[in-house]
């Protein structure tokens, strides 16, 4: 009946039924060539002869050095091999004179070799197109020169409310044989004269006893700004390679020294690149670490004591901003070719609202990072005596849900009454043991092991 009924449906307007038939033919017919097109499109895509092909593609911004991306994460052994750089290319219009006639072209530019190299004709059949030196200082770097790169220090920002605030630093830890050591060279604000205080400060703790050494100096404009190569009174930082050699000359209570070198080494793919955050007035902040994990070697005089610190492992990182009304929760831990790090900075009300502010954590294997989050929870919980006791921090995301437990051994504090963070509050630096879980990309994490780990208290009355 149904059938019977269609029939005389169509017999009965056989013009529409015509137009009718040809519409669902072209319909038909135009979507097989879009499919048919579509497929051909996505097999160029996936072709790494292309511009543009491969796995995944990373555009950066005219802000982003391509040598810092390229040297660094890049270089990590799971990925070295799988890399081929694209020209970056610029356009520009052009014009032909000839016989009183103009005649307008696009121009497109890029660096030949690499153009070549990705397969592009028109470079390889003329052999004068060649690349000019800033063609070669864009597609050859160093590790060294990217570490350069993200460990240098900044001219000090025009931002008048905050001013007097501003000091930047390069801290290092790491434990040895027969030690653990902190250590900091600080450079602060612009005095009077021009000259920028800063300081060196060492903290050994052996077999659970805390020492502390330090140094002060002024030191110029631009002296802080050759960091990482930095000297401050009688101790510097040398970066040689992709190793900083640390020479210090320190003094202690009762006239005591600390003397030696420390060396810790870099690794190409281990680093976490800088983060600045930036808020109300001018007021900013920032952070990086060039060395989650790094071997660590060197022997320090205390007091006519040798103290060595061979076969251990070294940590470094490197903070600038304006640290008025600024404190922060962070903590480190590394066991075996793993490493992790978290962290979150509160900002002063005034130039950003520190609810709003997330926190980070990451972890780090042998070949790069493995994950990272956003989605962090830093809980500290306090003795009888308002000292952290415990401190649990649980981070999730796609590739990273971990769980950090840090039971807290002993607590070094430094009243903030002078300096560049506001008085008032206690600066506390712990030591403890970090019983970490959960997995991190594709590897599952079970591990206790020794870290460090910071965070502030209201000082005394």
């Amino acid at each position: 009946m149904i059938g019977r009924l269609a029939v005389r449906s169509l017999t009965a307007h056989p013009v529409r039924t015509a137009v009718l038939a040809a519409g669902f033919g072209v319909g038909v017919a135009v979507m097989a060539i879009l499919l048919g097109v579509a497929e051909i499109v996505l097999d160029q895509a996936r072709s790494a002869a292309l511009v543009g092909g491969g796995d995944v593609t990373i555009h950066l911004e005219p802000a982003v050095p391509a040598h810092m991306v390229l040297s660094g994460t890049l270089q990590a052994d799971q990925l070295r091999g799988r890399i081929r750089a694209t020209s970056p290319w610029h356009t520009a219009s052009l014009f032909l004179f000839h016989d009183d006639r103009s005649v307008r072209v696009d121009a497109r530019g890029g660096i030949p070799s690499l153009e070549r190299a990705m397969g592009d004709p028109e470079v390889a059949s003329s052999g004068e197109w060649r690349n000019t030196s800033e063609d070669v200082a864009w597609t050859l770097s160093t590790p060294e020169a990217v570490l350069r790169q993200i460990d240098r220090f900044h001219a000090i920002p025009d931002a008048p409310e905050w001013e007097g605030s501003w000091a930047e630093w390069l801290y290092f830890n790491g434990r040895g044989r027969d030690a653990r050591f902190y250590l900091t060279f600080i450079a602060g604000p612009t005095q009077h004269d021009g000259s920028r205080s800063a300081g060196v400060r060492l903290q050994l703790d052996r077999n659970g006893k805390m020492d502390t050494f330090a140094a002060s100096a002024r030191i110029t404009e631009e002296e802080a700004l050759r960091a990482p190569d930095l000297t401050i009174g009688s101790s510097r930082v040398r970066l040689n390679g992709v190793k900083y050699v640390i020479d210090l000359d320190l003094r202690g209570e009762r006239g005591r020294t600390a003397r030696g070198r420390i060396a810790i080494e870099g690794s190409p793919g281990r680093f976490v690149p800088p983060i600045e955050i930036g808020g109300a007035h001018g007021w900013r902040t920032g952070y990086v670490v060039p060395v989650m994990s790094g071997a660590l070697e060197g022997t320090l005089d205390v007091a006519g004591e040798r103290v060595s610190l061979d076969g251990g492992a070294g940590y470094h990182d490197h903070n600038w901003g304006f640290w008025q009304g600024v404190s922060w929760q962070w903590g480190q831990v590394q066991q075996g070719d793993l490493s992790l790090i978290y962290g979150r900075v509160s900002p002063p009300r005034e130039a950003a609202d520190p609810d709003r502010i997330p926190g980070f954590i990451g972890a780090l294997g042998p070949d790069g990072p493995l994950g990272y989050a956003t989605n962090v929870t830093i809980t500290e919980t306090n003795d009888d005596r308002g000292q952290p006791k415990t401190i649990s921090v649980a981070g999730r995301s796609p590739l990273l849900d971990v769980h950090l437990s840090f039971d807290v051994a002993s607590v070094v504090a430094t009243q903030m009454s002078q300096g560049p963070i506001a008085s008032g509050v206690n600066f506390l630096q712990m030591r403890g043991q970090y019983t970490v879980t959960g997995q991190a990309g594709d590897r599952a994490v079970n591990f206790s092991a020794p870290g460090s780990a910071e965070t502030f208290r209201e000082a005394a009355p």
